[in-house]
């Protein structure tokens, strides 16, 4: 049943991202009173990008965890550490690389990440 979860969890995270580029966020992109963060809206249009395919990476996490947890190894509180490491600091690249290092998440999810990370070499 995991497993069922963790192919469903891949494929609505392709589509959400797929039809939300296509579908919405262009969509919404066009407009002319999006708010001007920063100066214009500029800003505001990576936030919302970012913002919007983050969540894509956080369901391929939570993928990752159902199919780990699906066949369970000896060492499964470790193999979720890195799955949220590696999760945490590909939302920090893709934060700091939008944003251009403008929006703050970057610095927490790779504190986040180092700290899972931390957790699996100091347990």
């Amino acid at each position: 049943m995991l497993l069922i979860g963790t192919i469903l969890l891949l494929i609505i995270g392709l589509i959400h991202s797929y039809l939300g580029e296509k579908y919405l966020l262009i969509r919404l992109f066009r407009r002319d009173n999006l708010p001007k963060l920063l100066g214009s809206d500029w800003f505001t249009k990576r936030v919302l990008r970012f913002a919007w395919h983050l969540t894509t990476l956080a369901w391929w996490g939570f993928s990752a965890i159902l199919y780990v947890l699906s066949n369970p190894n000896v060492n499964v509180q470790n193999e979720i550490l890195i799955i949220i490491a590696v999760v945490f600091a590909l939302s920090g690249v893709v934060s700091l690389l939008f944003t251009r290092g403008k929006h703050l998440s970057w610095l927490f999810f790779f504190i986040i990440a180092a700290t899972s990370y931390y957790g699996i070499t100091h347990s």
